[in-house]
């Protein structure tokens, strides 16, 4: 009878303790959160904050050796993390512009009415980035040396990070691009990103628009082993008062046979998925097409 009174008693212990250990670690991660958060608000433009993190890592490591690098093998899948217009972890909203802030509620009425369309994915057009960060296809993640490339199943997407020294193209060169042009370089572990040459279009379904001064700052480093984190920063003076910090999440696939490949996806190979826009200015398919099995 001892032991079984005994029991309840250990349960509660077990129960507090987990509780503490979460609240701590929420804790530790809402710290962290803010100390990004405010890192992104003492810089001016993106650039200026890639630049103190390169003097931070004493210039950091171009081409290292594959030695040096870290292995990001395998299968990925976006796993959660923060948003380009939700709240941060500790309460803390995005402050957008008028125009912004417009567009955000007007998507916000046309969801409510289910009204919905998307001129990249409605169409089967790419994503572009950031939007990339959040999509929930498949992705691989290819290091080497000299780039590094990120790449999702959507129509073969491929972000090709530049590890070799270069800069971005000379200014009366460059032109607006889905993914824009990204160079970095490898502190320890970490990869360092600065992009721009990034083109204007929509931040999601019913969401507003990014512009062509969008640049953005992101560490990525595999934080276990099997979860790879991207620290991103966003800075879009048409977009945002002030630079937006956020996380994202990628878990490896479990994949041990080896069945589970990158294919190419694109939309347009279903005849199902050939849709148009209505004139309330929702999402439409022109027809669908089944096959006798689908019909039972």
């Amino acid at each position: 009878m001892t032991r079984i009174k005994k029991l309840p008693a250990l349960l509660l212990l077990i129960v507090a303790t987990s509780t503490i250990v979460a609240a701590q670690t929420r804790t530790q991660a809402q710290t962290e959160w803010q100390r990004m958060f405010d890192m992104g608000l003492k810089y001016g433009t993106a650039l200026e904050l890639y630049a103190a993190l390169k003097s931070a890592a004493h210039g950091g490591l171009q081409s290292p050796p594959f030695a040096r690098l870290p292995d990001w093998s395998g299968l990925w899948t976006a796993s959660g993390g923060g948003s380009f217009f939700g709240l941060g972890p500790t309460g803390v909203s995005p402050k957008l512009t008028p125009a912004a802030a417009a567009a955000l509620n007007k998507g916000k009425e046309l969801d409510a009415n289910g009204i919905s369309y998307d001129e990249n994915l409605s169409e089967c057009g790419p994503p572009g980035f950031p939007r990339w960060l959040v999509i929930p296809f498949l992705r691989e993640f290819i290091v080497r040396p000299e780039q590094t490339w990120l790449s999702s199943e959507t129509v073969n997407n491929v972000r090709r990070i530049y590890t070799d020294g270069r800069n971005h193209p000379p200014v009366e060169d460059r032109f607006p691009l889905y993914y824009g042009d990204s160079i970095g370089f490898w502190d320890d572990q970490k990869l360092v990103i600065h992009t721009n040459q990034l083109m204007k279009r929509s931040m999601g379904r019913n969401e507003p628009e990014q512009s062509e001064q969008m640049e953005t700052v992101e560490i990525w480093e595999k934080t276990d082993a099997r979860t790879i984190e991207a620290k991103v920063w966003i800075y879009d003076p048409a977009l945002y008062v002030e630079p937006w910090y956020l996380t994202r999440r990628y878990t490896q696939v479990a994949n041990t046979d080896k069945s589970v490949r990158m294919n190419y996806w694109h939309c347009g190979e279903n005849p199902n998925n050939d849709v148009y826009k209505t004139p309330d200015g929702s999402t439409q398919f022109r027809e669908f097409t089944f096959s006798p099995k689908d019909k039972r």
